[in-house]
């Protein structure tokens, strides 16, 4: 990355008629990637819209030209979660939404989507005006906003339409974690799972079964446990796991879309992986964190294992950011995140003695590209097109922003970032642009990386200089019913209709079912009821229907494909009309012969019976 500006005093928005000289750009010669495909093209930008992708383009003259000669050109990146100048846990995130903002450029993302978090009953309407207020003046790139549902009432039911209809909003995240503070129950869950299908808004869920997280913690610290180790220990990956086999069922049950945030157990990315299998509408995210650090989890140090101390926790085992990868590879999880939400090391003392009153959170909007690219393209684990397309394309998609965002397309806004897979740089709190002291990626050497990045048709990292301007992003507003989503769901509903079987006759009420109703064959092949009235001591027995089990004796069903005889025929029937040879000497007998299948149960009369 760039190294950070000497001076942290934001630069101010850039009057419109000084802006001139970057309304119009060039750049040529680089390989264009989307998420489904790459070409040799050049790109013309103009007051902050692609005009022009292709070859050979005319262009007007005193436009800034760029060459990308053996670099990619990409869409810039989107976050789809961050918390900047988020209150928590008794204080304030240390990024602010400038300084947040800032580092998201300084790494090639051009969009976040940050989090409206209510207070438990506080309205939804109330703290999403606040979170605007906080935003708009500082942020120095575009940005979208998820919004919590952190109680339940009808009062939040009304709001959250009012948030989907006027407010630009189509996502809501429940928490499933962190009790008495912001948990729903699964009654809560599913009803806001409900409404949020009615809305066409995507439903969002923090996955952690918080009861067991509650108790488990008070044992922690009764034994004495009171070190960032007891935050993993409080939480293991079973934890998570279970949190997203329920939300997936309740989801499933009326058929809303899911989107599971920050997940971090490889068990529980395989469970997502089944659902998605088996037909559900069912999104992972894995952020930066989850893919790059299990290995140094160090715990040996109090504030090392407290700098990377995040919910859900980032796993032990070494393997497990490999596996995430893997999945992230192979659309099993289908985008990142990066749940940037940092907090000094002052700040992280404030759980000293206490494990639970550490302030969750990490580092990660400047590194997610960098880092993605290292362990996931230098790998060989994914190509380009697939590292457009879990840092920025599907997530434009799953949240209506494409192809607004998320792609380089005409008409598109001029998000673009010059890729240089050859640009190597080590991660270092002493050059990124965040405001946190230090960084849990530190000394991961990275190769690949942005050389500019255009923000709305602007150039905010120059050649690696960091240009950032604070209140130059604007809102960016999601529509419900986003059609990469809600098409799915559409598609879904078609195959699983619910279907009522329609029953002929008339149907009356049977007092003992445990009694049949016998036909017995007359001479001339009609079938007649017997009445069994002196079967379980005279109670009458009536029969369910018109048409009853003589008038099955002669089904059919149709010859197999290959002309033979279906092996689901019987010979079974309660007609004389194929008599048994061997009861021929016995045919004159007053009684009722009844040739019963396998299980059949016979009724106890009084008469002879002949069956064998």
């Amino acid at each position: 990355m760039a190294a950070r500006a000497q001076s942290t005093t934001p630069v101010r928005k850039v009057p419109i008629h000084l802006q001139s000289a970057q309304n119009r750009l060039l750049i040529k010669n680089g390989k264009v990637v989307n998420g489904d495909g790459i070409q040799d093209a050049d790109v013309y930008i103009e007051e902050g819209i692609i005009k022009q992708v292709g070859n050979n383009l005319i262009v007007p003259g005193g436009s800034r030209l760029i060459d990308a000669r053996g670099k990619y050109v990409i869409p810039g990146g989107i976050d789809t979660h961050t918390h900047l100048q988020l209150p928590f846990m008794g204080t304030t995130t240390a990024d602010d939404f400038y300084t947040g903002t800032r580092a998201a450029l300084a790494g090639g993302t051009t969009t976040i989507i940050d989090f409206v978090i209510p207070s438990k009953g506080q309205s939804l309407i109330e703290a999403y005006k606040q979170w605007r207020e906080r935003a708009d003046e500082k942020v120095a790139c575009d940005y979208a906003l998820h919004v919590a549902v952190t109680w339940w009432s009808p009062e939040v039911q009304q709001e959250m339409e009012e948030l989907c209809r006027d407010h630009g909003i189509n996502s809501f995240k429940m928490f499933m974690a962190y009790k008495d503070l912001w948990q729903l129950d699964d009654t809560e869950l599913f009803e806001a799972f409900e409404r949020c299908k009615q809305l066409g808004a995507v439903a969002q869920v923090h996955a952690e079964n918080g009861d067991i997280i509650k108790e488990n913690c008070k044992k922690l610290l009764a034994a004495g446990v009171t070190g960032p180790e007891g935050h993993e220990m409080s939480r293991p990956e079973e934890v998570e796991a279970e949190a997203v086999n329920r939300a997936c069922v309740l989801a499933n049950q009326v058929n809303c879309p899911l989107y599971i945030v920050k997940m971090t157990g490889a068990g529980s990315a395989r469970l997502l992986a089944d659902k998605r299998g088996q037909g559900l509408i069912v999104y992972g995210e894995v952020t930066a964190a989850a893919l790059a650090t299990a290995a140094q989890c160090d715990m040996g140090s109090w504030s090392h294992g407290a700098a990377y101390l995040t919910s859900p926790p980032l796993r032990p085992d070494p393997e497990t950011p490999q596996i995430l990868m893997d999945l992230l590879s192979s659309d099993d999880l289908q985008l990142t995140g990066t749940d940037h939400c940092t907090f000094s090391s002052a700040q992280k003392e404030m759980g000293k003695g206490d494990f639970t009153k550490i302030p969750n959170g990490v580092n990660g909007v400047e590194e997610r590209m960098s880092l993605i690219w290292e362990k996931g393209v230098v790998s060989g684990k994914m190509d380009p097109t697939r590292f457009v397309a879990v840092t920025s394309m599907n997530a434009a998609k799953i949240f209506n922003m494409y192809p607004k965002k998320g792609c380089i397309a005409v008409g598109s806004d001029a998000d673009i970032v010059i890729w240089d897979p050859k640009l190597e740089h080590t991660i270092s709190a002493a050059t990124h642009h965040s405001a946190v002291d230090f960084n849990i990626f530190e000394g991961i050497t990275c190769r690949g990386g942005p050389e500019y990045v255009i923000a709305n048709g602007r150039v905010t990292v120059d050649e690696g200089q960091v240009k950032a301007v604070q209140g130059y992003g604007s809102f960016i507003p999601t529509s419900p019913f986003a059609p990469f989503v809600y098409e799915a769901v559409t598609e879904r509903e078609k195959v699983h209709q619910l279907i009522k079987v329609e029953r002929e006759g008339r149907i009356v009420a049977v007092r003992n079912t445990m009694v049949p109703v016998v036909p017995q064959a007359t001479s001339n092949g009609e079938a007649l009821e017997l009445n069994l009235s002196s079967v379980n001591g005279g109670e009458e027995v009536v029969a369910a229907a018109d048409h009853h089990f003589a008038s099955h004796q002669h089904f059919t069903r149709p010859p197999t494909s290959s002309g033979g005889r279906n092996m689901q025929d019987t010979t079974f029937s309660l007609s004389s009309e194929y008599p048994n040879p061997a009861d021929e000497s016995d045919n004159k007998r007053s009684t009722i012969r009844v040739k019963a299948p396998p299980g059949a149960i016979l009724p106890a009369c009084g008469s002879r019976s002949n069956t064998r």
